[in-house]
């Protein structure tokens, strides 16, 4: 499946949820099914700066592919981590780098965060795409 067709998959899932809260109750109910990082990753090299909660993301990079993990201490701030995660993960550096996440837009999600976490995703996304251009660097 191609990084284009995961974001539609994801708006697909998303866009039913009229009321903001039921979407977000959906977000935190996905947020549930991930597996929490394992303590020696939820380390200062991952923290991501700017977000008002704590928030780790894990990457790696193998088989030419970029993988991400999101653990947060807060379930909306992991919900929505995880969203960009599971878009990013399995992609080429190339299809990270390429791919802005307008979807969340789209769905509702980025206008009902407070600023403060709006501007913690956006930490996450700068993040995610830092490791994908690293990954190109050195490949």
């Amino acid at each position: 499946m191609s990084i284009e067709q995961k974001r539609d998959q994801l708006v697909d899932e998303l866009i039913p949820f009229e009321d903001p809260f039921e979407r977000f109750a959906y977000v935190i109910d996905r947020a549930k099914a991930v597996p929490p990082l394992d303590d020696e990753y939820k380390i200062d090299t991952f923290l991501i700066k700017g977000c008002i909660s704590q928030l780790w993301i894990f990457p790696q990079f193998k088989d030419g592919q970029c993988h991400y993990q999101a653990d947060s201490d807060a379930a909306i701030t992991k919900g929505t981590a995880s969203l960009l995660c599971e878009l990013y993960s399995d992609e080429t550096p190339e299809a990270v780098i390429g791919l802005e996440p307008d979807f969340l837009a789209e769905v509702g999600i980025t206008q009902h965060l407070s600023p403060n976490r709006r501007n913690g995703l956006t930490s996450v996304r700068q993040q995610i795409k830092a490791y994908a251009e690293l990954c190109l660097r050195n490949q």
